[in-house]
């Protein structure tokens, strides 16, 4: 990957969590952290 694609990547992840803020509120975003994490704990099992 490089730096203008992580670039590019970065800014667009940043917008849509802005937009979801901006929109939704932050109701949606902590049911997805809560489940990210729930996923991560699940993989750290088969680790």
């Amino acid at each position: 990957m490089t730096n203008t694609i992580a670039l590019y990547l970065a800014v667009f992840l940043l917008a849509a969590i802005g937009a979801d803020f901006y929109l939704f509120g932050t109701e949606h975003s902590l049911f997805l952290a809560k489940k990210f994490l729930d996923l991560l704990e699940w993989l750290s099992f088969w680790r």
